[in-house]
C-alpha cells in the first residue's frame, strides 16, 4: 500500500476524479482519500511512481509518496 500526499484536492469531485484516474489503470486498485490530510492511500500492484504520475496527469500535485 502507498500514501501519497497530494496538494490541490478541495471536494468530492477530486476525490472522485482521482480514484477514476486510478482505477483506469489498476481496475483492482483500492483508493481511499482523505481531504482533511490531504493523502490518498492506494493498494495497488502498480508502481508508485505510475500511481502519482497518473495523479498529476490528473492535475493534481503529488507532494510525497510512502510506502505502509
Amino acid at each position: 500500500m502507498y500514501e501519497f500526499k497530494v496538494e490541490g484536492m478541495s471536494c468530492g469531485h477530486c476525490i472522485q476524479t482521482i480514484t477514476k484516474t486510478l482505477n483506469n489503470l489498476d481496475q483492482s486498485a483500492k483508493v481511499v482519500a482523505d481531504l482533511a490530510s490531504q493523502t490518498i492511500k492506494v493498494e495497488s500492484v502498480q508502481d508508485p511512481k505510475l500511481l502519482a504520475a497518473e495523479i498529476e496527469d490528473a492535475g493534481y500535485i503529488v507532494v510525497s509518496t510512502r510506502t505502509l
